[in-house]
């Protein structure tokens, strides 16, 4: 489950809210959490008439956390274009996309995909968390994994409304920048469709193991965010690389390599961009820096 964690992509955040509606899950309500003062790590890519800002976000917060400030809100204050891994897409919109790419209306249900002891701990999970089990049992399993990944981390009192990229998208819009993606919902949900069911019954089976750890690996993963320490995050991440390297490598490896392609192109139309992207596709071995030196560009760390 930490791949899902800490690759998790933005659509997988939006299309687990609407899914769980569709099955008429319980809403989970975040609990009062004394309020984080984060200062996230931020870097730089310039040439003579272009500067492109790179912030590493979580995508889900908790309510109050507060990081649009200091260096950060500089950067986009200076800005006039800021680009997301995704613009959120309407609700009716991330409800078809569901049904092209998350249900599997022909193959065997879920239930029938697992091993007896793997079904069993599933279910127990699954109602421990307070969702229905049966209702999902048309999903593809890459998808349940993502619906209880991010049920328990509600629980644990983080929201997405809270997280940076809904924060940023209602900033723009108020001041009337003009925000783009690197990627579109269809692009983002073949990343999961095309893995192989082998792939998704292993992430399945790992996200149910380690969901009792949710608390805590987030609330870790989140202090190292807040505290700007991308080595600490890269540690994580390398751990999750173990566990999954076919995974990273479509959630993270691949992005990476085309997101500082896009950047190297973006720097021929002069301009202020500021980029935020996922914080582990800023960190550890393979990031998007690590591509941009490939490019044979640096990008630079702005002191907090």
């Amino acid at each position: 489950m930490r791949h899902i964690l800490s690759g998790l992509s933005v659509v997988a955040l939006m299309l687990s809210g609407a899914a769980l509606g569709q099955a008429s899950a319980p809403a989970t309500v975040a609990a009062p959490a004394p309020k984080l003062m984060a200062d996230p790590a931020l870097w730089v890519v310039k040439d003579a008439d272009t500067t492109i800002y790179l912030l590493g976000t979580v995508h889900v917060l908790k309510p109050g956390t507060e990081w649009l400030d200091g260096g950060v809100k500089t950067a986009y204050d200076a800005s006039s274009e800021v680009v997301l891994e995704l613009i959120q897409p309407e609700p009716a919109v991330a409800q078809a996309a569901i049904g092209k790419f998350a249900v599997d209306p022909d193959g065997p249900p879920l239930s029938e995909k697992l091993t007896p002891e793997l079904r069993a701990q599933y279910e127990k999970v699954a109602k421990d968390l307070g969702l229905p089990a049966p209702a999902f049992e048309r999903f593809e399993p890459w998808f349940v994994s993502t619906l209880l990944s991010l049920t328990a981390i509600g629980k644990a009192g983080y929201d997405p409304a809270s997280g940076v990229e809904q924060q940023l998208t209602v900033a723009a819009k108020r001041d009337k920048k003009t925000i783009g993606a690197l990627e579109t919902l269809e692009e983002q949900l073949g990343f999961f469709a095309s893995l192989p069911e082998a792939a998704q019954i292993k992430l399945f089976k790992s996200t149910v193991e380690q969901i009792p750890e949710v608390r805590k690996f987030f609330d870790a993963m989140v202090g190292n965010w807040a505290k700007g320490d991308p080595e600490a995050l890269a540690v994580m991440m390398n751990e999750a690389m173990r566990e999954s390297p076919e995974l990273v490598q479509i959630l993270l490896v691949g992005r990476n390599q085309r997101w500082a392609k896009w950047i190297d192109d973006r720097l021929d139309k002069p301009g202020v961009v500021f980029i935020a992207v996922g914080a582990g596709h800023l960190a550890g071995n393979d990031s998007v820096q690590d591509f941009l030196r490939a490019r044979k560009l640096k990008a630079m760390r702005i002191p907090s």
